[in-house]
Parts: C-alpha cells; structure tokens; sequence
C-alpha cells in the first residue's frame, strides 16, 4: 500500500513534530486545587535560573498573595531569589496574604513583580516537588479565580515559565504544555489526512 503525496506530508509533519520540542525549555506548575475542606498547592517542574540574578538567600515558609502575584509552596527552608524580568498577569485573585497551614518538600516561589525562588543550592533544571495546604479554606475565601496563569522569564536557551493552576476540582486535570498541545494537534491533522486518503481510495 503506497501513500499518497498529501498523506505522506501529514505523517512527515507528525515525525518533525515529534523532534521538534526544546529540552533547554523548563517548566513549573503550581496547581491550587479543593480537596475536602482544605486546598491544596501542589508545585513540581524544574526552574531554569541560568537567566537570573541572584539577589539572596532567607528563610520563607508558604503563603500566597493573589492580588499581587505571589505564590510560595514547599516546607519553611533557606531560599535564594533570583530576579529578572517576569511577564504574565499581575495577579491570580484578589485575596491577601494566607500563610500555609503546613508545606512539605523544597521552598519554591514566584513573585510576579520579578522574583523566582528556589531552594539555596538549587541546580538549574533539576526536578522540584513540594506542597502546601491550607487547611479550612476555600479558593474563594483565599481569594484565588480559577483559570491559567502564565509567567515568562528568561530568553532563547534559558526561556522558561512558571504556571499557576486554579481548578477548583480534586483531583487535578492534565494540563497541557505549549509544545504538547502543537504536538496533539500537528497528531489529529496526519491521522485526518490518512484517512481521507484511505477513503478516497475505497
């Protein structure tokens, strides 16, 4: 069986598709979900700081500030921020400061007027997990509005993004990158292709 010229495009595009994503391209979610009486915050990703400065080192435990773009998840821990500059919404929310009821895993952070924090010693692309619940809340009371919130930093090799998540739902979705959503669709139009040409053949 020979495929035709116009298939054979599709199923080409589908393999550069496959090659075409940016390994150098880190990214860091932080998903704030309901979970019973409480929210959870669940972070994990890599941060690239290679296009970062860093300004210094404290301690910090988890809290949010929606209105002003603030978000820090993981256990109280000593943190180095780095600063540069962060596009993307200025806030996720109204609410004000909450600090966590507990946080478990590295201090991570972002601070949308142009701060990422990591943990001190942190080795730029390495694998981050951490939580923190607020315990006897709601997105509502904290002050969160559901969507996608999207913060850029960084240029060319050291680009990168660090996503609040708002679901309101336990258990979270499956949120899909940039590179895997251009990935689904390049999939959808190849297999579409094969079976027009498959049809007209019939």
């Amino acid at each position: 069986m020979r495929l035709s010229p116009l298939a054979g495009t599709g199923l080409l595009a589908l393999a550069a598709s496959l090659t075409a994503a940016d390994p150098a391209r880190a990214l860091y979610f932080v998903t704030f979900s309901q979970s019973g009486p409480d929210v959870v915050a669940s972070g994990s990703g890599t941060l690239n700081i290679n296009g970062l400065t860093a300004e210094g080192s404290s301690n910090l435990s988890p809290f949010i500030y929606p209105a002003e773009g603030f978000v820090i998840t993981g256990a109280t821990g000593p943190n180095t921020n780095y600063a540069g500059t962060i596009s993307g919404a200025g806030s996720f929310g109204g609410g004000f400061v909450t600090i966590a009821t507990t946080g478990t895993g590295p201090i991570v952070g972002l601070d949308a007027s142009g701060d990422i924090f990591v943990p001190t010693g942190y080795t730029s692309g390495a694998p981050l997990s951490n939580t923190a619940t607020y315990a006897g809340q709601t997105l509502a009371s904290l002050g969160l509005s559901p969507g996608l919130y999207t913060y850029s930093f960084g240029s060319g090799a050291n680009a990168d993004a660090f996503q609040v998540v708002v679901t309101g739902v336990s258990p979270q979705p499956n949120v899909l990158e940039p590179a895997s959503l251009t990935l689904l669709g390049t999939g959808l139009l190849g297999l579409g292709l094969v079976w027009r040409w498959r049809r007209k053949d019939t």
